[in-house]
């Protein structure tokens, strides 16, 4: 936790009155270019948390930079410091709406970004979980401090970072990542967010079921899994859990939702799986025009949540009726009277037992409609 003024190689959060958020890395000698001037990094190194920064204007900046005794490094996207003194007139000639961004005056809120505004600017190689996903991971997997958590799928290290962060330095998370790029953002990432690359992460390069062959058996608390085919892991995934453990998994489809969960009932080696899909919205509130923005982040991918049993017992499960049969596929059937495989008679749909109403309810429902037609046959004759 890091408190007191910003100081330089720390990332920080620019908020101005519009609600648009600009995120950058302090460097000594440092100058960002906004939409609406400069930013000098010298003038914002040693500022308090909630302080009120102003930008520069072109002139202004090279104002600044000339009474400066030191070599000045320009960020990537700001023009040279011996251009600044042109940029509003470049801008002019070739796209006049630019001319702002030579102009200074513009203020900004200046705070260290929270973790979800670092997950959300943060240089990414794979696609992120989104903050909503990754809270339901740390609350519904129950990942908390000392836990001993295995990783599997780094991405860019959303994911990693949360965890590290839930379990703190008295416990251990290790990362499983088959891609070797993809390991290096997660690390970088880390490294910059935590300051240092965090001494209780062990990152490993490699397949998931060549890395737990070499794991102690029922060693960790807690296995997250994000990736594409989470059911071929299921038994390697056990073979390191803990009995009791939790085993979350991140997927993005319903069919690999559906195989998942089909086959942890098939092992028996674990509970029923829990599943949920999460959404955000944010609200606005101006005096008495309260009401849900505009736009949210819906879907984003399910979670599903199960729990280690321990050797040589069989999990419970819960009994379908019989009526209802959700498992057989009619393309499938024994009866092959049709080369297109669709069912010709009345007897091959009972054979499926496809049936999701009662012969009970169906009675009834007929009974309500033979009257509902006597109704209509009546009105019709008056």
């Amino acid at each position: 936790m890091r408190r007191g003024p910003v100081r330089a190689g720390e990332k920080v959060q620019l908020t101005d009155r519009k609600g648009k958020m600009l995120t950058l890395m302090l460097e000594v000698g440092a100058v960002t270019q906004t939409h609406r001037g400069f930013l000098a990094h010298d003038r914002l190194i040693g500022q308090e948390e909630g302080s009120i920064v102003t930008t520069l204007s072109a002139q202004e900046l090279q104002t600044v930079q000339d009474q400066s005794e030191n070599a000045v490094n320009v960020s990537r996207d700001s023009p040279k410091p011996e251009e600044a003194l042109y940029v509003q007139e470049r801008d002019l000639q070739r796209k006049p709406w630019k001319a702002a961004r030579s102009q200074g005056g513009w203020q900004f809120t200046l705070m260290r970004p929270r973790l979800n505004d670092f997950i959300l600017s943060m240089p990414r190689g794979a696609q992120i979980m989104y903050p909503k996903d990754i809270a339901q991971v740390l609350s519904i997997g129950d990942i908390r401090s000392g836990m001993r958590v295995l990783e599997s799928g780094a991405g860019s290290g959303a994911m990693s970072i949360a965890l590290l962060d839930a379990v703190g330095a008295e416990g251990s998370v290790t990362t499983v990542e088959i891609r070797p790029e993809f390991a290096r953002v997660a690390e970088g990432n880390a490294t910059v967010y935590f300051g240092g690359k965090p001494s209780w992460w062990e990152l490993l390069v490699g397949s998931f079921d060549q890395v737990v062959m070499n794991l102690p058996v029922h060693s960790f608390d807690r296995v997250v899994l994000d990736m594409l085919d989470p059911w071929n892991r299921i038994s390697a995934a056990w073979q390191v859990l803990a009995p009791g453990g939790v085993f979350t998994a991140y997927v993005t489809t319903t069919t690999q939702l559906s195989r998942l969960s089909e086959a942890l009932r098939a092992s028996c080696m674990w509970t029923e799986p829990e599943i949920l899909e999460t959404f955000e919205r944010s609200w606005k509130s101006d005096g008495l025009a309260v009401r849900p923005q505009h736009e949210m982040i819906g879907h984003t991918g399910f979670l599903l949540v199960s729990r280690a049993m321990a050797a040589d017992n069989t999990a419970l499960r819960r009994r379908n009726h019989a009526a209802k049969d959700t498992y057989a596929d009619i393309d499938n059937r024994s009866d092959d009277s049709d080369s297109q495989h669709v069912p010709s008679d009345d007897a091959s749909l009972a054979q499926l037992e496809l049936r999701d109403i009662s012969d009970r309810k169906l009675r009834k429902v007929l009974r309500d409609l033979q009257h509902q037609e006597q109704q209509v046959r009546a009105g019709n004759l008056e």
